[in-house]
């Protein structure tokens, strides 16, 4: 299997892709690749104008299996510009014989009324472009009700290990209609302790282990959803 994200930080915090490959190749027992086009703070507007190149040809010429597409998240940027590029890249992906696959944000910390309107939007372009929904938001709003877990990173907008966990699970699910054991607790921290935001560059200093309690919070929330 081989899995294009395109997106910002939400994507590439704590290197998630390549938690949702470890993953895939949990569940699938075959191997499977994740590629990034990934940018700070960074719209599906701007890859489809200033990477649109990029975007263009990794779609049509790497024989993806799956595409997914997560847009900027705070604040949300205008509704039509979500809608006109998530129809852009799906007609790339419909060319390609690609799955295109919607990432559900979630909202800031301190601002958690934002997820309703989030729902509603990603549910709508999904239905309307007929693409795969990950409902990542709704995941994180779920257990944020129903647990104390840290899913934020200390900013208050971007991903702790746990939840960057919980966002690659519903990927899989979504992607592969299951999930890896409960015994899977493997996670990535890609970010050092102190308060600047510097990263690992050891791949091997990235790798944790997650609390089972949390993994098997994570499972029962997930399999409440998709």
């Amino acid at each position: 299997m081989k899995i294009l994200f395109i997106g910002n930080s939400h994507t590439f915090m704590n290197d998630m892709p390549s938690l949702v490959r470890d993953m895939v190749r949990d569940v699938t027992g075959e191997d499977c690749e994740s590629v990034m086009l990934a940018y700070g703070g960074r719209s599906l507007k701007w890859h489809m104008s200033e990477e649109y190149f990029a975007v263009r040809y990794n779609i049509i010429h790497g024989n993806y299996d799956f595409c997914v597409m997560q847009e900027v998240a705070h604040p949300m940027t205008a509704e039509e510009d979500t809608y006109e590029n998530v129809r852009r890249i799906t007609g790339l992906c419909r060319a390609a014989g690609t799955v295109p696959v919607i990432f559900e944000t979630w909202a800031e910390k301190a601002m958690p009324e934002h997820q309703t309107e989030m729902n509603r939007r990603y549910r709508f372009i999904a239905e309307d472009t007929g693409s795969r929904l990950a409902p990542i938001g709704e995941a994180w709003e779920k257990a944020a009700k129903s647990s104390d877990i840290e899913l934020y990173w200390r900013d208050g907008e971007h991903a702790s290990p746990e939840g960057d966990y919980l966002t690659a699970l519903v990927i899989t699910k979504t992607i592969t209609g299951k999930m890896p054991g409960r015994s899977f607790c493997s996670a990535y921290d890609f970010s050092l302790p102190e308060g600047a935001f510097k990263l690992r560059e050891n791949v091997q200093d990235e790798h944790i282990e997650l609390p089972k309690d949390v993994v098997s919070v994570f499972h029962d929330i997930v399999d409440g959803l998709i």
